[in-house]
C-alpha cells in the first residue's frame, strides 16, 4: 500500500489534478465494503453515501482545476471523459439514494464508479491522461454539450439499468410481483370499503406501500426515461455540431452508429413498458441489454481506435 502510495504521488507530480482522482477512487474504494456490509445490516449507512458524496466533491475539483489549466472544458480526453462519467454516475446514486435510501441501489452502483475511475487512473497510459490543446473544430459550444449531456445520459441509462439488475437479484428464484404502474412512486392506492361506507355508498382508499422488488422498478423506469430523454438531445446536439464542423449531419461513424443503437434499445424498453405493459424480469433484461450497448459504444471503440470519435489506442 505505502508503495502505491507512493508511485502514485511520483506520477502525480506533473499534473496536480490526477491526485484529485487518485482521491476519489481510494473513496469509492472504501464505501464498495461498506455498501455491502449495509446489506448485511439491512440498513442504509451514511457512511457509504458520505465517501460517494466525497469522492464526487474530488472529481467536481479534478473537472474544475482540469478547465482552468487547459482552458476549454475537460472532454477532450479519455481520461477526462471518464472522469466526467464517473462524476454524473456518483451524482445519480446520490439522487436515487436520497429517493430510496435502501442499500442495495449503493451496493450495485458504487462498482461501476469504483470501475470507471479505476480505469481511467490507472489503465490508461500518460499520454492520455494529460490534457492537450483542442483542433479548430473542437471549440464549439455544441459539442460541450453534446458530450456533456451523452456522458450524463449514459450515467443515468446504467444506473436505471444496474437498478434492472437489482429487480432481478432480489427474490431470484422466485416470480417478481409488480403491483405498480410504470410512473408508480412510494405506493398505490386501492379500494376498499367496510360496513359503514357500504351504508353510505362511499369508497374509502387504502394506501399500500410498494415491496422494494416495486421501488426499484420503479426508479429504474424514471432513471432510463431521463436517461433517453437527455441522450436523444445529445445526438440531435452532436448532429448540429458535426454539420457545423465537417459538413455532414450523419457519417454513420462507429460511435454514431452504437449511439443510435443505444437509442433503439431504450426506445424498446420504454415501448415495453408503456405500449406493451410489460413490468418487472421482462423489461429488466432490455434494460442490461442497453446497458451492455453502452459499453460497446463508450469503450469498445475506444479500445479499437477507430473513426472519428475515438480518443485513440490505448492497449
Amino acid at each position: 500500500m505505502i508503495a502505491l502510495v507512493s508511485l502514485l504521488s511520483i506520477n502525480s507530480i506533473g499534473d496536480p489534478t490526477l491526485l484529485f482522482g487518485f482521491a476519489s477512487f481510494f473513496c469509492l474504494l472504501i464505501a464498495l465494503p461498506l455498501a455491502f456490509w449495509s446489506i448485511g445490516e439491512k440498513n442504509n449507512s451514511s457512511l457509504v453515501t458520505l465517501f460517494v458524496a466525497a469522492s464526487n466533491l474530488f472529481l467536481t475539483a479534478l473537472l474544475i482545476f482540469r478547465w482552468t489549466q487547459s482552458g476549454h472544458f475537460p472532454i477532450s480526453n479519455l481520461y477526462e471523459s471518464l472522469c466526467f462519467l464517473t462524476w454524473a454516475l456518483t451524482i445519480s446514486q446520490l439522487l436515487v439514494v436520497r429517493a430510496y435510501p435502501v442499500p442495495i441501489v449503493s451496493a450495485i452502483a458504487t462498482p461501476m464508479s469504483l470501475i470507471s475511475i479505476a480505469f481511467a487512473s490507472f489503465a490508461l497510459p500518460e499520454d492520455l491522461q494529460n490534457s492537450a490543446p483542442l483542433v479548430p473544430a473542437l471549440r464549439s459550444s455544441w459539442l460541450v454539450m453534446h458530450v456533456s449531456v451523452i456522458m450524463c445520459s449514459y450515467a443515468a441509462l446504467i444506473i436505471g439499468s444496474l437498478l434492472s439488475l437489482a429487480v432481478l437479484i432480489i427474490d431470484l428464484n422466485k416470480e417478481v410481483s409488480i403491483r405498480s404502474s410504470s410512473i408508480g412512486a412510494g405506493g398505490f392506492r386501492s379500494a376498499s370499503s367496510n360496513k359503514f361506507n357500504q351504508l353510505n355508498n362511499v369508497a374509502s382508499l387504502e394506501i399500500v406501500e410498494f415491496s422494494q422488488p416495486e421501488q426499484l422498478d420503479s426508479l429504474s423506469y424514471r432513471c432510463i426515461t431521463f436517461g433517453f430523454l437527455l441522450l436523444t438531445i445529445g445526438l440531435i446536439s452532436g448532429a448540429v455540431w458535426a454539420n457545423e464542423a465537417w459538413g455532414s449531419w450523419w457519417s454513420w461513424d462507429p460511435k454514431e452508429t452504437w449511439a443510435f443503437i443505444t437509442w433503439l434499445v431504450y426506445a424498446a424498453y420504454l415501448h415495453t413498458r408503456l405500449v406493451r405493459g410489460w413490468q418487472g424480469r421482462k423489461p429488466a433484461f432490455v434494460a442490461l441489454m442497453g446497458m451492455f450497448v453502452i459499453l460497446v459504444c463508450y469503450i469498445g471503440v475506444n479500445l479499437l481506435g477507430i473513426g472519428l470519435h475515438s480518443y485513440g489506442w490505448f492497449l
